[in-house]
């Protein structure tokens, strides 16, 4: 019976883990995929695509800011650019800062 519990519990906190590690990078790749899109299909000027990209990280509860979004046309080339980090804390045993960049351009 100790044995069940101890393999539980084991089981309860790889998964917390995982979960925990695991949301900042999906949203990463989330969000790097949707600048990637609004980069290729948006018609609008930069600060339209600025709008659009600060609200989808919202969405997605990104911590930056408006101001930390770099866009930038050079011809026909559009260029998205930001940068955060998240500190992951697993049961405040385990702190770890990531740091996500990201720079697409079409």
């Amino acid at each position: 019976m100790k044995k069940a519990i101890f393999w539980l519990l084991l089981f309860a906190f790889l998964a917390y883990s995982g979960i925990k590690f695991g949301m900042p990078y999906y949203r990463y790749l989330a969000f790097k995929a949707d600048a990637k899109e609004i980069s290729r299909v948006s018609l609008e000027n930069e600060e339209g695509i600025r709008d659009k990209v600060f609200e989808r990280a919202k969405e997605l509860k990104i911590p930056i800011s408006k101001g930390d979004i770099e866009v930038s046309r050079t011809g026909r080339i559009m260029r998205i650019r930001t940068s955060w980090f998240e500190v992951v804390d697993i049961l405040g045993i385990y702190r770890k800062t990531l740091k996500f960049t990201i720079d697409t351009e079409r």
